[in-house]
């Protein structure tokens, strides 16, 4: 009589196993839908026409920036031409030039570098704006009810 006690108690705990096991994979299927759910509302709520549009308007001030600055420089040049006539002065306006150029390179480069970093910044505060959240590789705390569950099944 021992032995089919046994038999109905390992019954009962296969069974429970399976149950269980059902249990988690449900679990499972619905927490990927969830998922699924957010990345398909979060793609809804993009608008990529405004977006375009605020990167294309951040770019024509950019060009704008940069024709101004270069402007200013052909003034400057223009003024030291001026200044220097002799010869002595031409190879000095030689050095100068050299040197104004590799400045407007490092000054062109360095401000490109800090507009695309506000460009970052401005795309940043748009998505601020429409109030967009990350969805993908968002970390959720655990519940406590799938540590209870593995307990029980052992």
């Amino acid at each position: 009589m021992s032995t089919k006690g046994e038999q109905d108690r390992e019954r009962l705990k296969e069974e429970y196993k399976d149950h269980y096991r059902r249990i988690k994979e449900a679990k499972e299927r619905l927490k990927r839908a969830e998922q699924k759910g957010k990345i398909s509302q979060a793609v809804q709520n993009m608008n990529a026409d405004g977006l375009l549009e605020s990167v294309d308007e951040f770019l024509g001030k950019v060009r704008e920036k940069v024709t101004h600055v270069e402007a200013r420089l052909e003034v400057a040049m223009d003024s030291l031409e001026d200044e220097d006539t002799t010869t002595t002065s031409k190879i000095k306006k030689e050095e100068l030039d050299e040197e104004l150029k590799k400045q407007k390179a490092k000054q062109t480069l360095k401000q490109v570098k800090a507009e695309m970093g506000m460009l970052y910044n401005e795309i940043e505060k748009h998505a601020d704006e429409i109030r967009t959240e990350k969805t993908i590789g968002s970390k959720k705390p655990s519940p406590e009810s799938t540590d209870n569950s593995s307990d029980t099944t052992t």
